[in-house]
């Protein structure tokens, strides 16, 4: 199988935490909600973007972004999956900094 990059680098608004969890391992664990909104120029056009997505962070990273304000605007770093019982994709957080 070759190794094919899965990395999102996204610079977006906290717009909604959950309360932290655990797994059933005990790690903590968090969903947030991101949302971001930009200008990106595509086909000789500039378009208007807008995007809300579902998150989520274990560990460390996720008792970090548990005391993070909502509306505060960061840089995450992190791949997309989708969970096994799951429709929709979930942007899986490594890191994330002040943008």
């Amino acid at each position: 199988m070759n190794h094919v990059a899965n990395q999102l680098v996204l610079t977006a608004c906290i717009a909604g935490i959950d309360s932290l969890r655990y797994t059933p391992a005990g790690l903590p664990a968090l969903n947030i909600r991101l949302e971001h909104e930009s200008e990106i120029q595509e086909a000789g056009q500039i378009r208007q973007v807008k995007v809300t997505l579902k998150a989520v962070a274990f560990g460390a990273m996720a008792e970090r972004l548990a005391k993070q304000a909502i509306a505060s605007a960061w840089r995450f770093n992190g791949f997309l999956a989708t969970p096994r019982n799951g429709k929709h994709v979930v942007f899986h957080i490594q890191e994330f900094q002040q943008d």
